[in-house]
């Protein structure tokens, strides 16, 4: 908070949250935690609070952001921003580094494709073309980099990106005009200055340039500590934090700068997956400190496929490797249902966080149907789709073990009864003989190891996951739906995507839709990279 009277609140908003969310079910941007925030501390409901928007702030972009808190105030704040009288400056790392000391940066630009703008350049000029205009000076050169102060004199979707990467020095970070990877888009507004809307008396509002962006101006490395980086990342999962509905989700991720050690939240326990790396004390440190009450690691090597045993104690420690254990069995809870986990028990804690999304959806759109679950593990998927009122579930997976969890996570929901089958089985043979016995599911979920092995099989996504696919649609009903996925690193979406075309074709079955579902919110991808769990729906005719 950098200014709040009877008329004005003015933050500094952190990059990776926006103004104002365009889903009405959200509620992690600035505006829903601004009235939030206001109503705990002045003792009020929260639709109670009043935050008038007067100018936005790009997502990734941090910095000043002012707002109305009455009513009255609007017409005063509508006159400066509309008029051109409130002065705003910015500040950007770009490169490669201009060679002029400034000037100013004139263009007409018109909506893109997904979601950018583009210069006009000659020919017809479109009839939503409008005109951005920009002044700049070099603050800072440091080898190919320039750290820029500008100042906007319109105010257009994008402006500054747009325009710095047509001038040939884009900026850092910047995934839909830029070419160089950065922590983040390395845009902030610095300060705005305006008439007050009550008093009329001059008022400039200073957001500090954040010590990432000034660091990586100098060509330095964060200088963040752990705590403070960790503090960010959980930062942007505020909604999912204070939902109790939902008490497991992933903290720290790539896009967070946590690719090497990236943190999950179960509850009051924290899980820390190291992928050859070391999990240092800073970080087991920063969470406790945080409020959990312990931290439980599994070292990953970076080839799954090399593990024979991923019990090992060495790779997944039995016990907390800092504050004290949590129960064995633990139950967490995911959008109202409840869980069976063990943190303590190998590499995987009996729920995959990523697919939380997936099994919203699946539970939104079950009713009546019946639903297949193949690679079920404990069956989280099963428990969603039942939840949701499918008539009948099957869950299929080699492991008795697993089988047995997913009768426990179905009893926890009291979901446990005679319309759910769990069979324990090899995946390949069940489906043949599912297909020769005409079997037929309206949804089918197919979500496989990137590597597995029993007794009679061996399975890699690589090599195997069209062939899987073509099986898994010929048990899809007419009309019925095939969600399948994967987080094999080497299989790009569009690659996925052909797989699945091919599969259907093979399996003899025409194609109605094919849709990529988004990652959630807590998986964000380092900036430039792709999502790990790729996720496609097919619908079939």
């Amino acid at each position: 908070m950098l200014h709040r009277d009877d008329d004005l609140l003015v933050v500094d908003k952190p990059a990776g949250i926006s103004t104002h969310a365009p889903d009405g079910a959200r509620r992690d941007d600035v505006v829903s935690r601004l009235q939030a925030w206001t109503a705990a501390r002045d003792g009020v409901a929260e639709a109670s609070v009043y935050v008038g928007v007067h100018q936005r702030l790009d997502r990734d972009t941090s910095g000043v952001l002012l707002f109305a808190r009455r009513r009255e105030a609007n017409k005063g704040l509508a006159a400066a921003f509309e008029g051109r009288q409130a002065q705003k400056t910015y500040v950007a790392v770009v490169r490669p580094a201009p060679r002029e000391e400034g000037g100013t940066l004139e263009h007409l630009l018109a909506p893109g494709d997904e979601g950018r703008m583009r210069v006009v350049e000659g020919g017809r000029v479109p009839k939503d073309a409008v005109k951005a205009v920009t002044k700049w000076r070099v603050r800072e050169r440091r080898g190919d980099r320039a750290l820029l102060e500008l100042t906007p004199l319109t105010g257009r979707t994008h402006q500054l990106r747009v325009q710095l990467a047509a001038r040939g020095s884009p900026i850092d970070g910047d995934v839909l005009y830029g070419t160089v990877a950065a922590p983040r888009l390395m845009l902030h507004a610095e300060s705005l200055s305006l008439a007050h809307p009550t008093t009329g008396k001059p008022a400039r509002f200073v957001a500090p340039v954040p010590a990432e962006l000034a660091a990586w101006a100098r060509g330095e490395d964060d200088p963040r500590t752990v705590a403070e980086r960790l503090e960010a990342a959980a930062d942007q999962r505020w909604e999912l934090a204070r939902t109790p509905e939902t008490t497991a989700f992933r903290i720290a991720h790539d896009g967070d700068g946590f690719a090497a050690t990236p943190v999950d939240v179960y509850g009051e326990w924290a899980v820390v997956h190291g992928y050859d790396a070391v999990i240092e004390e800073a970080l087991t440190g920063a969470l406790l400190a945080g409020g959990l009450r312990g931290v439980y690691a599994k070292y990953r090597p970076k080839q799954a496929n090399t593990v024979a045993d991923t019990r090992r104690g060495d790779l997944a420690p039995k016990h907390a490797v800092a504050g004290e254990d949590a129960p064995d069995p633990y139950v967490i809870r995911e959008l109202g249902l409840a869980f069976e986990v063990r943190l303590g028990d190998g590499l995987s804690t009996g729920i995959f966080l990523d697919q939380r999304e997936n099994r919203r959806r699946l539970r939104a759109a079950s009713a009546g149907k019946s639903v297949l679950n193949l690679f079920a593990y404990t069956g989280a998927f099963t428990v969603a789709a039942a939840a949701g009122g499918a008539s009948r579930t099957v869950t299929v997976d080699v492991s008795a073990g697993v089988g047995a969890w997913t009768r426990r996570n179905l009893a926890l929901n009291d979901l446990d009864d005679a319309r759910h089958a769990v069979v324990t089985a090899d995946v390949f043979p069940w489906m043949e003989g599912a297909r020769a016995r005409s079997e037929r599911f309206d949804v089918v979920l197919l979500d496989p190891p990137s590597y597995a092995s029993t007794r009679d099989s061996r399975f890699s996504a690589a090599s195997d996951y069209p062939k899987l696919a073509a099986l898994a649609f010929g048990l899809v009903a007419p009309g019925g739906q095939l969600l399948a996925c994967t987080n094999h690193h080497d299989i790009a979406r569009m690659k996925f995507r052909r797989w699945l075309h091919e599969a259907a074709r093979a399996a003899g079955r025409e194609v109605a839709q094919v849709k990529d579902l988004p990652a959630p919110s807590d998986f964000p991808p380092a900036a430039g990279g792709h999502v790990h769990l790729k996720s496609v729906l097919v619908t079939l005719r």
